[in-house]
């Protein structure tokens, strides 16, 4: 053994070949953390000064490669200053120039994923051979940041500037096939094969068959094109990236603008440029904002991991009442992640729309070549539809999913509950019922609970789990562990009304209401909204959700919250349901629909909206932006700190992630806790205090006030 760690070893294989193992203990993937670059540097002196070195092979004991940098690491690296950043990347980087200077060829075996830092590890080798299941990328945009040891200098020397601009631009993962077709790999074979093949292509090299010699020198000098070249390349593309990414997200313009200013350059300048690049965006609010979001989704992994294992049995067969489009959801996803499910209906017709839902999103996937026909077929088959309760009694978790109302699903429930074991736990995908209320009725409480669903459920990560007083922490972990199973986002939270998302979505569209009634014109809300980062602006988005729905679900959050969340006055909201315009179901809200060449629903603003709402509002007039976007916001943080204030959730991390993976907020901004952390406590109270006479949602609480007068933060 040349040299052996807690991360890596080297070993001297037959024929002068020196294995560069990694095998970081006591983890399940490979990162490049402290230790890692640490060893990573002793391990290269270990190989240059090894007798008889004729080559190096790179391999991976872990079920992956290397998945990329410690990113726990990121923020007291990055609080440090530019100083602190370029401290952080600079040993890599110098290990990996190290490697792609040895004087012997160097081969990697690509297992698993090799992503961000590990797959710029592979870029330092002369030969990259990759598992036929393995995934190569650089996803650093997706943290607000671009690669930083060398991803932008290599992999455009490698595959070319358009390949290399697009797979880093978009951070998206790159199949084997893809890898290939690019030439960022030399070849793919079956993972049993993997070592051996890598072996057989390095020692070609080594025999001097293959010029390895050559390669490296590609990846060390300027990128052949002349200065026209150049600027088709450059201009299109950083205008096409930078239309994609928004001005929210510079990070995938500064990949671009870092490939563009090294491509006249040798390789270690290069290196430097994009040093700069990468500290510039580390810098950014948006790069500190995904980066907070990465850790705390992390977080409620760890939780809903822990909640996963007090789970005194796995679910390993489910079952969902209504059939309708968000049953047939339910069991779309259910069976694709493959858990069996009935779909039970009292109506064929049910039957019939839960299948085709599932059949249409099952066949996107085969469209897409993401799943075989046979897949398919397999996946379809763990759905039994069903108009009975025929072996119900065997079901481990049952989800109701019927229509919102509070009588037809305790009659549902209470039916449900003797046809199955004393030991099923029953959900309720209610949006806004109270949990307690529904369990009034059942013999069981202790196995009842909320499994609140987003729509589109196959699109939407959240799931709201939702204990009542008397739910037992066996049916939390259980659903937690069907949640998990589901590939969702599991985010325990507390009874009350609306829940955590829609209690904090509802006084949001309460300041649109108010917004509106004061004079507003909905499409500038609409317009501001979306510019400050939201997907849709409010209107917009109650016309996606339903207007019936929204009303509905408002009157429910006024008699839970009368002192906040009661009207005085007739909202827009009202107004159009009152007129039968409940948005893109039926083709007219604030918007009328039309359908676009796709088929998709396209909105189309027309004065009929306006002439409805003019009876019911004060004169149009133009608002400031930013007293839009602190009337829409103030509500919706006051309620949010009031939820984790009473318990209704157990951290900021849970709350902020709660709305970015339910309603979109936007993630750039890191959540409403991040965001006002951002502001500062001491500015949002006085921002909130300038609309006190707009009613209680304006109102901080006193905690909040006594945060800003101490100088403290959520995070």
């Amino acid at each position: 053994m040349l040299f052996s760690g807690k991360a890596l070893t080297v070993q001297m294989l037959e024929n002068g070949i020196a294995e560069l193992n990694f095998d970081l203990k006591d983890e399940s993937v490979n990162k490049f953390n402290r230790l890692t670059v640490s060893e990573f540097s002793e391990a290269l002196d270990a190989i240059e000064a090894a007798e008889g070195l004729k080559g190096v092979l790179l391999t991976s004991s872990k079920g992956v490669f290397i998945v990329g940098a410690d990113i726990t690491e990121f923020g007291d690296a990055f609080s440090a200053g530019r100083d602190g950043v370029a401290e952080l990347m600079n040993k890599n980087n110098v290990n990996i120039n190290r490697l792609e200077d040895l004087p012997v060829p160097t081969a990697v075996a690509i297992n698993g994923y090799a992503l961000g830092g590990g797959f710029e590890v592979c870029l330092g080798c002369d030969y990259r051979v990759m598992g036929e299941a393995a995934k190569v990328g650089l996803p650093e945009v997706k943290l607000g940041l671009i690669p930083g040891w060398g991803g932008t200098v290599r992999l455009p020397r490698v595959v070319g500037v358009d390949v290399a601009a697009e797979w880093i631009a978009a951070g998206k993962e790159q199949r084997a096939d893809s890898a290939l077709a690019n030439h960022a790999v030399d070849a793919v074979v079956p993972n049993e094969q993997l070592k051996e093949a890598t072996l057989t292509l390095l020692q070609r090299a080594i025999d001097g068959e293959l010029d390895y010699k050559a390669r490296r020198e590609i990846k060390k000098t300027p990128i052949p094109l002349n200065d026209t070249e150049a600027l088709m390349a450059f201009f299109t593309t950083k205008a096409f990236v930078g239309a994609q990414a928004g001005k929210h997200y510079p990070s995938p313009v500064a990949a671009v603008t870092s490939m563009e200013q090294g491509y006249k350059v040798n390789r270690d300048e290069a290196l430097k440029i994009e040093q700069q690049q990468f500290i510039d965006c580390a810098q950014t609010d948006t790069a500190k904002s995904l980066v907070g979001l990465f850790l705390n989704d992390q977080k409620i992994g760890k939780v809903a991991k822990s909640w996963e294992k007090k789970a005194d049995k796995k679910i390993e067969r489910a079952a969902v009442l209504g059939a309708g489009i968000m049953g047939g959801g339910i069991a779309y996803q259910s069976a694709y992640k493959g858990t069996p499910i009935k779909m039970k209906d009292i109506d064929q017709k049910g039957i019939d729309l839960g299948l085709k839902e599932a059949n249409k999103l099952l066949a996107k996937l085969v469209e897409r070549g993401r799943m075989t026909p046979e897949k398919m077929g397999e996946t379809l088959n763990r759905i039994e539809p069903t108009l009975s309760y025929d072996g119900f009694d065997q079901i481990d978790v049952v989800v109701e999913a019927v229509v919102e109302n509070k009588k037809v699903k305790s009659a549902v429930l209470t039916e449900v509950e003797g046809k199955v074991s004393d030991d099923t736990i029953i959900a309720s995908n209610t949006s806004t019922i109270s949990i307690d209320s529904l369990a009034e009725t059942l013999k069981r409480p202790q196995n009842f609970l909320g499994m609140h669903f987003f729509n589109p459920v196959h699109k939407m990560p959240l799931v709201e789990v939702i204990r009542g007083e008397k739910t037992s922490d066996n049916a939390v972990a259980r659903v937690v562990a069907y949640a998990n199973k589901m590939g969702k986002k599991p985010v325990v939270v507390r009874d009350c009304p609306g829940f955590l998302v829609n209690r904090v979505l509802f006084p949001y569209f309460a300041g649109f209401s108010m917004l509106l009634r004061d004079g507003a014109d909905f499409q500038e809300v609409d317009k501001v909204m979306e510019r400050w980062g939201w997907p849709m602006g409010p209107a917009y988005l109650m016309d996606v959700v339903g207007i019936d729905t929204g009303v509905h679900a408002e009157q429910v959050m006024a008699e839970g919250f009368p002192d906040r969340m009661g009207k005085t006055f007739k909202a827009a909201t009202d107004v159009m349901y009152e007129a039968g315009r409940f948005g893109q179901k039926n083709g007219k809200g604030f918007y009328n629909y039309e359908e676009d060449k796709k088929g998709k629903p396209k909105k189309v603003a027309t004065e009929e909206a306006y002439e409805l709402l003019k009876p019911h509002v004060a004169e149009r007039r133009e608002f400031d932006k930013d007293e839009i976007v602190e009337r829409m916001m103030v509500p919706m943080a006051t309620e949010l700190a009031r939820c984790l204030e009473e318990g209704i959730v157990e951290s900021p991390a849970e709350a902020d992630m709660a709305l970015i993976y339910g309603i979109g907020f936007p993630p750039f901004r890191g959540g409403i806790f991040a965001w006002l952390d951002k502001v500062g406590m001491d500015e949002f109270v006085k921002m909130a205090d300038k609309y006190a006479e707009l009613g209680e949602l304006y109102k901080p609480t006193e905690q909040m006030r006594k945060m800003a007068a101490e100088g403290k933060t959520y995070y």
